[in-house]
C-alpha cells in the first residue's frame, strides 16, 4: 500500500526537435492523490482518491475496504513509513480488522510493488500527453489503475513479479 500524487501539469517524456516546439500546459497546481493498495497476485488494485491530502482516515477507508473485500482470510499489507499510515488511529483500525502491517526500512521503496505500478501509470498517463481539463486528468488516471490488471496485463506480469535480490550466506567484514 502507499499514495501516490498526481500533478495536473506538463511532464516531458522526450523532446527532440530541430525546430522550437511549444508544449500546452494547464495553468495552476491541482492534485489527484491516489493511496492504493496491491494484491500481489491478481495485480488487482484496490484505491481511496481525494484532491486534498492523503492521511490517516484515507489509510483507515482503505483498510476496511480491503477487509471487507477480502473477508476472514489473513492480510498482510506492506506500508513503507510515511507518519500517517504508522499513526495510533491506523494501528488499532488494523488491529481491529486483524489486517497484519508490514511495515518497510526507511528509504527502500523498491521493495513496495505498487512503486512499480506507480511509475507505469506515470508513464502510461502523464509523460507527453497533455489533457484539457483536470476532470479529465483525473478521468484517465483512475480508467488506467482500474484496467491495468485486465489490459495491461503482460506487462504488469513483468513489472511487478517479485524478483527480489536476497543475500544469504553473507559475510560482513568489520571497517
Amino acid at each position: 500500500m502507499d499514495a501516490a500524487h498526481f500533478v495536473y501539469g506538463v511532464f516531458l517524456g522526450l523532446v527532440w526537435c530541430f525546430v522550437r516546439l511549444f508544449m500546452p500546459s494547464p495553468a495552476g497546481r491541482k492534485r489527484f492523490n491516489v493511496l492504493g493498495a496491491i494484491n500481489a497476485v491478481t495485480k488487482e488494485v484496490l484505491t481511496v482518491t481525494n484532491e486534498t491530502y492523503i492521511n490517516a482516515e484515507s489509510v483507515c477507508l482503505l483498510l476496511s475496504d480491503i477487509a471487507q473485500r477480502y473477508g476472514p482470510i489473513p492480510i498482510t499489507l506492506v506500508l513503507d513509513n510515511a507518519r500517517y499510515q504508522k499513526c495510533a488511529l491506523v494501528l488499532d483500525h488494523a488491529a481491529s480488522l486483524k489486517i497484519e502491517l508490514l511495515f518497510l526500512p526507511a528509504y527502500s521503496p523498491q521493495l513496495n510493488l505498487i512503486e512499480r505500478l506507480w511509475r507505469f501509470v506515470r508513464k502510461e498517463c502523464l509523460y507527453s500527453k497533455y489533457y484539457a481539463d483536470f476532470a479529465t486528468f483525473k478521468q484517465a488516471i483512475a480508467t488506467c489503475i482500474e484496467t491495468a490488471h485486465t489490459e495491461h496485463r503482460e506487462e504488469l506480469d513483468t513489472l511487478l513479479a517479485w524478483n527480489f535480490q536476497s543475500f544469504k550466506k553473507v559475510q560482513f567484514l568489520p571497517v
